[in-house]
């Protein structure tokens, strides 16, 4: 099968999702809408994936320039001839593919486009629904936003729902780790710094920790555009000695940035099935992650980590005491974290869903 996969950057997931397309026997046609802000996965693009130039691709995308990339997406899509077009976020690289009047589209929440993006304008609200009842179908990666789709015009029998996954060969536990009795108690958190995924909220809770317990360190990794700010509260805060910033890590390295954390958090406002957590579920890692609907779909409490209110900072610290309490009860835990991974977070598994749609949509090819 020829498709077209149309996103808006190049990222981890994106590189996971065209792997496996050119390793199922299709023929991929990658189509990048921006350029790379922040470069964030570091490998190239799979063998076999033709990457395609167009006048997309190069800036931030600005609905000032929206008629010229449908005009020129219609352009690549009479040149290709897909027999499918995979492409999401939904008000942005769905709505072209959908505008562009190629009639088999496989439209892909983010889950950011339906928690957060739909709620800035009627604008927005409006794009959604138009892209959505005219897709051929829907995936996404948890039952949240499914549902939400379905309330802006996806039919419920023309969706299907998928944790993107993680590669378990990849992440896995280290065996060592809680034979090792060390004084120091590690949290790890690696969501971007930006404010839907709460790493600022992390920041003044560790303040208040780190002055009920002096054995607490903390793990940081990437970056965003709160970096100055959540630095600033760590700062005052009187604890930036006991944060370790690692900056943006390859995939090839951050297994063992899980490996060496006794706890992983997530202190998310808005989140899809959160690939992070699966990869610290995958890699043993207890887990303390907010109570929003996507995070409840992996944690169940006292098995394999603990919830916390979304945006409590108090009964986040609380939750990492209880935690920090009972760290000789932690290697069980942990091992449950990495039962959840493998029942329901197997990239190879999971992946075989996405091949079955394109297998069902193949055949209704349209222009």
């Amino acid at each position: 099968m020829k498709l077209i996969y149309f996103s808006l950057g190049y990222t981890t997931h994106d590189y996971r999702f065209l792997k496996s397309i050119v390793e199922g026997g299709h023929e991929a046609f990658f189509v990048q809408l921006e350029g790379n802000q922040r470069q964030v996965e570091d490998r190239p693009i799979p063998e076999n994936v033709n990457q395609v130039t167009w006048k997309g691709g190069r800036e931030p995308f600005r609905w000032g320039n929206l008629v010229k990339l449908v005009l020129d997406f219609r352009r690549l899509v009479k040149k290709i001839k897909p027999d499918l077009i995979h492409a999401g976020p939904i008000q942005t690289c769905a709505f072209i593919a959908i505008l562009s009047g190629f009639r088999t589209v496989l439209t892909m929440s983010w889950g950011f486009d339906l928690m957060e993006d739909v709620h800035k304008s009627k604008w927005m609200e409006w794009v959604t629904r138009y892209t959505l009842k005219r897709s051929s179908f829907f995936t996404s990666d948890a039952k949240v936003t499914r549902d939400l789709a379905i309330k802006y015009g996806v039919s419920p029998e023309k969706t299907v729902v998928f944790p993107w996954g993680v590669d378990l060969e990849q992440f896995k536990p280290n065996p060592d780790h809680w034979v090792v009795n060390t004084s120091h108690f590690t949290l790890f958190c690696n969501r971007s710094w930006e404010t839907r995924y709460g790493v600022d909220l992390l920041a003044r809770a560790f303040v208040k920790l780190a002055k009920q317990s002096g054995n607490a360190d903390l793990i940081l990794l990437g970056d965003g555009s709160l970096g100055n700010h959540i630095r600033h509260i760590l700062q005052v805060g009187g604890v930036s000695d006991r944060v370790t910033f690692g900056g943006q890590i390859s995939q090839t390295d951050l297994p063992r940035w899980y490996q060496v954390a006794d706890l992983y958090i997530s202190p998310s406002h808005i989140d899809g099935s959160s690939v992070s957590l699966m990869e610290a579920l995958a890699c043993g890692l207890p887990c303390l992650v907010s109570d929003i609907p996507a995070n409840k779909e992996w944690i169940t409490e006292n098995e394999n980590g603990w919830l916390f209110h979304d945006g409590d900072e108090n009964e986040l610290v609380g939750k990492i005491l209880t935690a920090i309490a009972q760290k000789d009860k932690l290697s069980g835990i942990g091992a449950a974290s990495r039962r959840s991974a493998e029942m329901r977070a197997d990239w190879k598994k999971n992946a075989e869903t996405l091949m079955n749609v394109y297998r069902s949509l193949g055949g209704k090819n349209a222009q």
